[in-house]
């Protein structure tokens, strides 16, 4: 009589645990004993072949319901817990490898570092974790400095940031070469000031030498003011004269490389700009004829026609005009009709 009480009171606390129990711990407590059957039924081997993915299943059952360890019959809980430690081993072995981060950074806080690590030479973690806080993020030193290593190395300083902190005191020189209708050479100079892409100068000759070279600079800057810096091309025309006549006017020459025009990059474009838009559409008869066409059209470059660098604006500023100036708009013609200037009059 007393082991049958034994087996009733055995099964009755059994039907209780099981009814009260929470449907979470019951369903994994089915999926371990689950899995435990199918190990057995696909090794017939004593003891059972286990693998890498019967490994993982547990060791996911232990971190999620650490109970779980005493539903597992064909290993030791012992050995369970080795699994689960190695398994974190090699996680976080993955994790540095990659170069993944313990905390993720939102990708507009992500861009913000990019930007100020391309923007500001010199700019290192320490630099851009204090601009940061000024800012409001909360984000740690070394997490920026995590995400710098990702970043490929920022180039040095070259033409372009000497370009940025030096065109307002800074002219820019070259020539091209113009056929005139007889098939003849004539050699057209320019020097642009690179604050507002002006003009200041242009000349035009049929033997570009180094004295008329220096002739021309010393008329430039006699009604220009004059820059501390002048950049040029390696032309054999310049010569050591020109050269002296620049240091005599107190202006630093700079050099660019060979075959680099994009060192000039604006003197460039104002010369392609002058044949898309003017000499492309004449035939020049002389170089009295290239001059006068050079100086109609660069007084329309200079005072007319808008610039996108320039926030659609002239080289010399030209004031915009509303409806309270005139309701009616003009045309004015320029460049022997090639280009126009439209403007409000009162009617």
């Amino acid at each position: 009589m007393l082991p049958r009480m034994r087996v009733i009171l055995s099964t009755l606390i059994y039907v209780l645990t099981f009814r009260f129990r929470r449907r979470v711990s019951l369903e994994l407590e089915i999926i371990a004993l689950r899995h435990q059957l199918a190990v057995l039924r696909r090794t017939k081997k004593e003891p059972p072949l286990i693998t890498p993915a019967d490994r993982f299943i547990w060791s996911w059952l232990y971190r999620v319901y650490p109970r779980a360890i005493q539903w597992v019959r064909i290993a030791k809980p012992e050995t369970i817990i080795k699994w689960h430690r190695r398994g974190f081993l090699f996680y976080w072995r993955y994790r540095c490898r990659r170069g993944r981060l313990p905390y993720k950074v939102k990708g507009e806080l992500r861009r913000l570092i990019f930007q100020m690590y391309n923007e500001n030479a010199g700019w290192g973690a320490g630099r851009i974790h204090g601009e940061l806080q000024k800012l409001g993020y909360k984000i740690t030193k070394r997490t920026v400095a995590k995400y710098l290593k990702r970043f490929p190395a920022r180039p040095t300083p070259g033409w372009r940031i000497f370009l940025q902190n030096h065109m307002h005191d800074a002219t820019a020189i070259d020539m091209f070469v113009v056929i005139s209708m007889s098939f003849r050479l004539l050699y057209a100079m320019i020097i642009i000031g690179l604050d507002r892409r002006k003009i200041l100068h242009v000349g035009v000759t049929e033997h570009p030498t180094q004295n008329w070279l220096a002739s021309e600079i010393s008329e430039a800057f006699a009604k220009n003011p004059r820059p501390n810096y002048l950049i040029r091309d390696r032309d054999r025309c310049y010569g050591r004269k020109f050269s002296e006549r620049v240091k005599e006017l107190g202006i630093r020459e700079h050099i660019t490389a060979k075959q680099s025009p994009w060192q000039n990059v604006y003197v460039e474009r104002a010369i392609w700009t002058i044949r898309r838009e003017c000499l492309n559409h004449v035939i020049v008869m002389n170089g009295r004829h290239l001059q006068r066409i050079l100086t109609a059209y660069v007084d329309y470059y200079n005072r007319s026609r808008v610039h996108a660098s320039l926030d659609q604006d002239c080289p010399v500023p030209r004031p915009t005009q509303t409806p309270a100036d005139g309701d009616k708009v003009i045309s004015i013609s320029q460049v022997g009709g090639l280009h126009h200037r439209y403007e409000r009059r009162a009617v």
